[in-house]
């Protein structure tokens, strides 16, 4: 991938509806060119879809929980077994394998406190081989983006 792929990346991520035209110009290519790398980037999974950022508020899912999972033990068979049955939550938004105290942190909504405790003791709590449960809740959200930095950022300056 270089530069120009990248730079398609970027500008997808800024507006994924608009034409192949119009990302052709802000990249400075020809509309034949940038469509073939596009296809390319989706064909080698760099491009993995395209969705529509939606308004968790508005939508009726004001409650964002943050959940770490400590398993009872560490067998593949229990590993395996927990992590297909994440897959099949939809309240799970998120789930990624930790370092540290805890196995898994996940990302978790919900419309009210009440139907995450109704959640929590009727889908969570039955998962198979959950040792602990640590659940903290957002009071706000500060920055929430889908935008990756320029890898120049992660540069380092050797002059």
């Amino acid at each position: 991938m270089d530069a120009t792929d990248r730079n398609i990346i970027r500008q997808l991520q800024l507006n994924a509806r608009q034409t192949n035209n119009d990302l052709a110009d802000r990249i400075n290519l020809s509309p034949s060119p940038c469509l073939r790398r596009v296809r390319n980037l989706e064909r080698q999974g760099v491009i993995e879809g395209y969705t529509a950022v939606v308004n968790q508020e508005k939508y009726g899912l004001s409650i964002n929980a943050f959940v770490l999972i400590r398993l009872e033990k560490q067998t593949e068979a229990l590993i395996n077994d927990f992590e297909a049955h994440i897959q099949d939550i939809d309240e799970v938004l998120e789930c990624y394998v930790m370092t540290g105290s805890s196995d898994y942190f996940l990302h978790i909504v919900s419309d009210s406190l009440k139907s995450y405790e109704k959640f929590m003791k009727q889908r969570l709590t039955k998962v198979p081989g959950i040792g602990t449960i640590e659940t903290s809740f957002a009071f706000g959200k500060v920055k929430k983006t889908s935008m990756f930095p320029p890898l120049s950022h992660f540069e380092e300056d050797f002059a």
